[in-house]
């Protein structure tokens, strides 16, 4: 299975992520914000990442930008529950005009999830 860096704020769900994709087969490497996720790929080489958009010290919008600048070629899935003054989806539109293969609207299922995973895996 895929070595998955799962880049997610909120520590309760990112345990659920973590969780879910281990019980799937899938090798799972976490990180809080962007720019620890930043700071990891120097040593961690992913399959894939999985991001949340809204968190602190380096939203996930930053670090898509970071890494298409890299050009490290890594596909990723990004995960977005919105905010009041902005909708989810405006916010994955977002991300999707930067690259990322695939987006989830919070809260998603598992076969959401699944399904993702696969369309953004060759």
């Amino acid at each position: 299975m895929a070595h998955i860096l799962v880049v997610e704020d909120v520590v309760e769900f990112r345990q659920m992520l973590t969780q879910m994709l281990q019980q799937d087969g899938h090798k799972v490497t976490t990180a809080g914000d962007g720019a620890q996720a930043t700071a990891m790929l120097s040593q961690v080489r992913p399959d894939l990442i999985l991001t949340d958009i809204l968190m602190p010290n380096m939203d996930g919008v930053e670090f898509i930008m970071g890494l298409s600048r890299s050009k490290a070629g890594t596909p990723v899935i990004a995960m977005s529950g919105g905010r009041r003054s902005i909708t989810s989806e405006f916010i994955l539109d977002s991300a999707a005009l930067l690259g990322v293969k695939s987006t989830l609207v919070k809260p998603f299922t598992r076969a959401d999830l699944r399904k993702a995973i696969e369309s953004a895996l060759p």
